[in-house]
């Protein structure tokens, strides 16, 4: 019970905290104009770039050489910083910082698609920016909202690196723990029940939101949006708050970790290997989860149960599907001994692990991209004596390929930030980025472990800017 009220009470802090700053921060790059603001709107989301756990190392060796300022606050200014950072509200600070872009995306996508009609007739009949905020764009961005918040509460209860590194005990901690220090499948499944069904709970939420996302009228005329130009003090609030956020967001923690690798001379040869095993996995996994979810996307008006069941994985973290894997490879290796062992049946497996995990991020854009084909453009490839395979293969797949970039680059990003599985169903000896920070981090080596770390955000960082610039262009009549 205290894992489990942990991860509730760690969920229902990150929920609050992304929907609040994510939905506010959205508001203001779309519908105003202050300075900075053509920054902001594509800056607020690169913290999805940064690993969760290297925001945790940066603010917890941030924290503990704030030790002495600790000291005098309470001393001599009467007053201390309201909490630890090796904590429960750390662990949600942290958290909210690398996960908010997740509600930030989908709620600056939600503005930017809403039909400008709304928002001026409720201008017309007197609210102020406040209330037309209040009593109209959030209630039409009401699913996105839905939908952001799940994402980012299922990573929260996803994520190990951080909560176990900041010294939380939470469901996923308890899953990898029962499994390494006490190899325990039974004990790794007790934890990981829970687990799966609260997330279930939350991708159902998700695919609600995403289900109920078309509020607007269809006949409604797409124009440019409204944008309010602030000025004096409201101007300079708006500057600081997103200035402010993606100080504690991104610069400072990444500033802190720069700072600190800069003062050891790293492993040059085992990062470089280790940056190779990590784009090898991003790649490949990027590769098999679109190929999968492009077939599913394709069957799915024939068998729709299919495609929902596949989703689910992910509502299931990479701890609790790489436990769930260890027991088939198993009973494989005792009915044919070798099998399921050796360097290639492991990088298999977490393959496969990362494209169940994350066929839903893949899923979804593809949806998206083939829902632009018309059925005339399928029958005429029929009629020119295409087969099924030959009419996706020449109209369908070609017509969606930036949905397949852009599901492409989200499980990319994710197969690079991601820790747990990656630690139980690796090969001996093979190491990424991730495992290198979190084998650094174990030791207390911060410094070192800001290398790796910051290797990782760096490779995201392209892939992040791009999804960024797809959001902003998808209003219908957007340049391109």
């Amino acid at each position: 019970m205290r894992y489990a009220g942990a991860s509730a009470l760690l969920a229902l802090l990150v929920g609050a905290a992304t929907a609040a700053v994510g939905s506010l921060a959205a508001w203001l790059v779309v519908m105003h104009r202050f300075p900075g603001r053509d920054v902001f709107a594509w800056a607020l989301a690169l913290p999805l770039a940064a690993p969760a756990f290297a925001l945790a190392y940066a603010y917890a060796d941030l924290f503990d050489v704030a030790g002495s300022l600790r000291i005098w606050m309470r001393s001599v200014a009467g007053f201390d910083l309201p909490f630890q950072m090796r904590s429960l509200p750390g662990a949600a600070f942290v958290l909210t910082c690398a996960f908010y872009p997740y509600v930030y995306l989908a709620m600056r996508a939600a503005f930017v698609n809403q039909p400008v009609h709304a928002v001026e007739a409720a201008r017309l009949l007197g609210c102020s920016q406040a209330e037309a905020f209040f009593r109209i764009a959030l209630p039409l961005a009401r699913p996105a909202l839905a939908a952001g918040v799940a994402l980012a509460v299922m990573e929260t209860l996803a994520d190990y690196g951080a909560v176990q590194f900041l010294a939380v005990q939470t469901l996923t901690t308890g899953v990898v723990r029962a499994w390494f220090v006490f190899g325990s499948l039974a004990s790794a499944a007790q934890f990981a029940l829970p687990l799966m069904a609260t997330a279930a709970l939350l991708l159902w939420i998700e695919r609600w939101g995403r289900a109920e996302r078309g509020f607007e009228s269809p006949n409604a005329r797409w124009r440019p949006l409204p944008v309010t130009a602030l000025t004096g003090w409201r101007a300079w609030a708006a500057t600081g708050f997103c200035l402010t956020l993606l100080l504690v967001a991104l610069l400072l923690p990444v500033g802190w970790l720069a700072a600190a690798f800069l003062k050891v001379t790293p492993d040059w040869p085992r990062l470089l290997t280790a940056a190779r095993n990590s784009l090898t996995l991003g790649l490949a996994g990027a590769v098999v989860t679109v190929a999968l979810a492009s077939a599913l996307a394709l069957g799915a008006a024939r068998r729709p149960m299919l495609a929902r069941l596949a989703s689910l994985g992910y509502a299931t973290p990479g701890a609790v599907m790489a436990i769930g894997l260890l027991g088939p490879a198993a009973l494989v290796w005792r009915m044919a001994p070798g099998a399921a062992q050796g360097f290639g049946a492991g990088l298999l497996m977490l393959i496969y692990a990362y494209a169940a995990r994350l066929m839903a991020a893949a899923l979804e854009p593809i949806d998206a991209g083939l829902s632009k084909v018309t059925p005339s453009m399928v029958q005429a490839a029929r009629s020119l004596g295409r087969g099924e395979l030959g009419a996706a293969g020449a109209v369908q797949l070609p017509m969606a390929r930036g949905a397949l970039f852009t599901a492409g680059l989200v499980v990319f990003i994710d197969v690079l930030k991601e820790l747990p599985a990656t630690l139980i169903l690796r090969p001996f000896n093979f190491d990424t980025l991730a495992v290198i920070a979190d084998n650094y981090a174990r030791d207390e080596r911060l410094a070192n472990a800001g290398w790796p770390s910051l290797l990782i955000v760096l490779i995201a960082l392209p892939a992040v800017a791009w999804l960024t610039h797809k959001v902003a262009a998808s209003r219908p009549g957007a340049p391109a």
